[in-house]
């Protein structure tokens, strides 16, 4: 995580602390760090949590797999499809609980680095003042769906990416890669897709404005 941009952690600890900052936005200043910093260890301690009991359900389910390899295959390419089906659910252990070891990481380079925190502040402040019109950017490059019916992380990626295109002068293709790069990280398997083509909707859409 070291070699990781400020403002690429920056962007990350805003994300993160957005649905639980309790603190007016229009008064966010960066002596209100530390309460940003609490607000993304509240959501991290669920998520870590989260990542680990997945971690050691994939461990089990790859136990199991080379336990029946061992004992049912029927022939040598049913065992070897098995055996890869294990090492399928190890590996996505193993990237769990990588994930969940940077965590901590990422609350120490928030407090240690001076520009994360105005960058952090910075993408809050502009979230929670422009939501109105972030969110009508955002609901005219929706296809049949409402901004109220996104799951809350996807939204917030969205949210992020189009303030900095519109407020903090962010290039859209850079804001576009950096909502791919978070959602590739924190949304479902396939969030980075779904947010890349909103994304790029807004982007067309502001060429024509």
């Amino acid at each position: 995580m070291q070699d990781r941009k400020p403002q690429q952690i920056a962007r990350e600890l805003a994300l993160l602390s957005l649905s639980q900052l309790p603190v007016n936005p229009k008064k966010l200043t960066e002596d209100h760090l530390p309460k940003l910093v609490l607000a993304t260890v509240r959501t991290l301690r669920s998520e870590v949590q989260d990542t680990l009991d997945n971690a050691a359900a994939e461990l089990q389910r790859s136990n199991d797999r080379i336990l029946t390899s061992q004992t049912r295959a029927s022939d040598i390419n049913t065992a070897r499809t098995m055996l890869q089906e294990a090492i399928q659910y190890t590996q996505t252990a193993i990237n769990q609980l990588g994930a969940a070891i940077e965590f901590p990481e990422l609350i120490q380079l928030a407090n240690q680095d001076k520009e994360v925190g105005r960058y952090a502040i910075q993408l809050v402040k502009v979230v929670s003042e422009e939501r109105t019109n972030i969110d009508e950017r955002i609901a005219s490059a929706l296809v049949d769906w409402q901004v109220t019916r996104l799951a809350q992380i996807d939204r917030d990626i969205l949210r992020i990416a189009v303030g900095e295109m519109l407020f903090l002068g962010l290039p859209d293709s850079v804001a576009i890669n950096e909502a791919v790069v978070l959602a590739k990280r924190y949304s479902g398997d396939e969030g980075h897709r779904f947010i890349n083509g909103v994304l790029r909707r807004v982007t067309e859409q502001k060429k024509t404005a």
